[in-house]
């Protein structure tokens, strides 16, 4: 097992010195933030973590991308953290993506980092390679006197276009149903993507904006040379602990309003709502099957079903589904045999995956992938990556995509404003944020 050592402080501002954490950050090629926000949820290892610079890494497209991943994780025992994206799923199914895809994000990543704090609490440990633990110190010192913000670039106007105009996804939903009145699915996941050309952002700022208008509680920031993510994801998609398994998918949404009696009147009609109560569970029964495939048998359970949980900007019906497996058993098999999650494609998973391929414009890429991280003690958590902002430094391109579960009883001008709702806050800091336009040279 890698060796690490490991120093913990305490500190009094710990808001701050988190901020400040981020902020030192920047200097890094590479870079995964994970961020609660401190939101009480029982299945926490920690408020946040930042892990930077590779010692390792392994970048991949998805041809036998688990089998790498496995080796890679048996091979470096040690903390990695890094991603899936979405087109993985073309491994564990006889699939193709060829839609367009303006982002070029490899389709898996995963790094050793050097440099690895978790913040708990009022305490922050240092989890530094031994090779470097000597810079443990000076790096302490040098993020709690806190870091200058970069010079930002002049605000102009941000142009952000539909891929798909409205009429033209009416009429995709309108296919969609006619598959599940077909009976070929029972549900599928429709995602449409918003994208702005030519454009220049500063990741950390926007980053920080949508962060502090959701506060969800697995937000992410990933940087991979000129690709970043930011995300302020409310779902996890799936957690090892020891040899308990955790899922926690969210299907069904609805806005939040200032008025506390009207909040909580849109809160109990969501958890009453006989539409997004069906949505839920039928994820909930692929995700009792996803996780059947590696439980012990008659360790499949439903902790919590249909449960409304809110945010900032929402309400989300959210269900947790647990299992146990065997210890021997590698960790990477129990993603695989879960990927993509269920929540992101619909069911059947192959023949929703195969129909939503079929009528989405782009590639998802890391959309609706997972970012997050395996222990030493071969645990793991990874979030959902939607809510989520993409951009590719080099090419100018900043893109989020969203998406709804179509049913039997969807309405397509309801799914239309869902998205909407869900689109907003990207929109919004997009819009609101220091950007700068590039001119196209011809």
């Amino acid at each position: 097992m890698t060796q690490r050592t490991v120093r913990t402080f305490s500190i009094d501002n710990i808001n701050d010195f988190k901020q400040y954490l981020l902020a030192w950050s920047r200097q890094f090629e590479t870079i995964v933030w994970l961020d609660s926000n401190n939101y009480k949820q029982p299945y926490s290892a920690f408020d946040c973590a930042l892990a930077v610079e590779e010692f390792t890494a392994i970048k991949t497209d998805y041809q036998h991308a688990f089998e790498k991943l496995k080796e890679y994780q048996t091979n470096t025992k040690d903390y990695i953290f890094g991603y899936l994206s979405y087109d993985v799923k073309n491994d564990v199914e006889q699939m193709t993506s060829n839609n367009l895809d303006s982002l070029n994000f490899a389709d898996l990543y995963f790094f050793q980092p050097q440099k690895l704090i978790f913040i708990k609490g009022t305490q922050v440990e240092f989890h530094y390679l031994k090779m470097i633990a000597d810079e443990i110190e000076g790096d302490f010192k040098e993020i709690k006197l806190g870091v200058q913000a970069s010079t930002e670039p002049p605000k102009t106007a941000l142009e952000i276009k539909r891929r798909t105009p409205k009429a033209q996804y009416l009429q995709k939903v309108t296919q969609v149903i006619e598959h599940i009145k077909r009976g070929d699915i029972y549900e599928a996941n429709f995602c449409q993507e918003f994208y702005a050309e030519n454009v220049t952002i500063d990741p950390f700022e926007v980053y920080g904006h949508l962060n502090d208008i959701s506060s969800p509680p697995f937000a992410a920031f990933l940087k991979m040379d000129a690709h970043y993510l930011l995300s302020a994801s409310p779902e996890r998609y799936l957690k090892k602990e020891g040899i308990k398994v955790i899922s926690q998918p969210i299907k069904g949404t609805a806005k939040r309003v200032v008025n506390n009696k009207d909040d909580k009147k849109i809160a109990t009609d969501l958890s009453r709502d006989e539409k997004e109560r069906a949505e839920n569970v039928m994820i909930v029964d692929l995700v009792r099957n996803d996780l059947s495939k590696t439980a012990k048998i008659g360790t499949v359970k439903v902790e919590e079903l249909c449960k409304v949980h809110s945010f900032k900007q929402v309400h989300q019906m959210i269900s947790t589904v647990v299992s146990e497996v065997d210890e021997k058993l590698h960790p990477v098999e129990i993603i695989r045999s879960t990927f993509p999650m269920g929540s992101m494609t619909g069911a059947p998973k192959v023949s929703a995956m195969n129909i939503i391929e079929n009528l989405e414009e782009t590639k998802r890429g890391l959309y609706s992938g997972a970012v997050g991280y395996f222990t030493p003690e071969h645990d793991f958590d990874f979030n959902v990556v939607i809510r989520s902002i993409l951009y590719n430094q080099e090419t100018k391109y900043v893109s989020y995509t969203v998406g709804g579960a179509i049913t039997a009883k969807s309405i397509p001008e309801k799914e239309y404003e869902e998205c909407l709702l869900k689109a907003k806050a990207m929109q919004y800091v997009l819009m609101n944020a220091r950007v700068s336009l590039l001119q196209t040279i011809e």
